[in-house]
């Protein structure tokens, strides 16, 4: 059974860092895509980070480009999420994703639900300006 736990949320000033991280078990595919993906109250959500289990490809959301960096240590099965100079609309519950197997990574950046991925429960952060 896969099982995604992520960490590090928290509460910061507009302008502060945090790393989250999502340690995955049970996980077996050394393929596909794993990423962050976040929801505000109210909205749908929307991917943060995607990062290519193989190789390393990565995509970011335009809101986040040059301030979050999604990291990966495969060797620990761990996802991590540097996110720095953050913003009041950064606030939100950010989820852990992992694909089973193939993924585009542009489309599930759109299409959070393309190829039914394991998610965790998610981890809150707040941004406060």
């Amino acid at each position: 059974q896969v099982q995604l736990v992520e960490s590090g949320g928290g509460s910061v000033q507009a302008g502060g860092s945090l790393r989250l991280s999502c340690a995955a078990s049970g996980y077996t595919y050394t393929s596909g895509c794993m990423g962050w993906f976040r929801q505000a109250p109210g909205k749908e959500r929307e991917g943060v980070a995607i990062i290519y289990r193989r190789g390393g490809s990565t995509f970011y959301a335009d809101s986040v480009k040059g301030r979050f960096t999604i990291s990966q240590d495969n060797a620990k099965n761990t996802l991590y999420l540097q996110m720095n100079s953050l913003k009041p609309e950064d606030t939100a519950m950010y989820y852990c994703a992992v694909t089973k197997s193939y993924c585009v990574g542009g489309v599930w950046m759109s299409e959070p639900q393309s190829w039914d991925p394991y998610w965790g429960q998610g981890t809150q952060v707040t941004v406060s300006s």
